[in-house]
């Protein structure tokens, strides 16, 4: 078995391993369907939201990597330490499953 951790190299066996599965986690998330509200419900008040309108709603949404620009359909997930992003409908979808 080869243990990777963040910033080293994984070497083994088979030189660098180059495949990962994503670990299970639990994580909340909204999909947008242009209702304002909603978002600012689900941000519990988060003010850094900024709501844009040029010619089609969007949603301006701080992340760890910049602010990121959220369409309607587009959901919106809190991470496992609290970080928001938006990911779009497809990739949310072959990305994460609901649960009970």
């Amino acid at each position: 078995m080869v243990i990777c951790r963040v910033g080293q190299s994984c070497y083994g066996r088979d030189k660098m391993k180059t495949k990962f599965r994503k670990k299970p986690v639990v994580i909340d998330a909204i999909q947008w369907l242009g209702d304002f509200d909603a978002i600012r419900a689900f941000m519990e008040g988060d003010e850094e939201v900024i709501f844009m309108n040029d010619g089609a709603e969007t949603l301006d949404v701080p992340t760890l990597e910049g602010r990121m620009t959220a369409r309607p359909n587009d959901w919106i997930i809190r991470g496992v330490k609290g970080e928001v992003y938006p990911i779009k409908d497809e990739i949310f979808r072959m990305t994460y499953e609901p649960i009970e």
